[in-house]
């Protein structure tokens, strides 16, 4: 069976990656709920380039 609900998949990536200029880039994919969350999301996640937890948030 299909899942139901509100769920959706969002991928999140790194802002401060960008800007320091480095190769690769740091992303992730989880799920949130669109009827509870329906702005984009804003995470603090590990980035192993950096090797610091930066600010990621959501794209498309």
């Amino acid at each position: 069976m299909a899942k139901k609900g509100n769920r959706v998949q969002v991928i999140l990536e790194c802002t401060e990656h960008k800007e320091s200029g480095m190769p690769g880039m740091s992303r992730y994919i989880t799920t949130k709920n669109k009827k509870n969350t329906p702005d984009r999301i804003e995470l603090k996640k590990y980035n192993s380039v950096l090797k610091k937890y930066t600010v990621h948030k959501e794209i498309k």
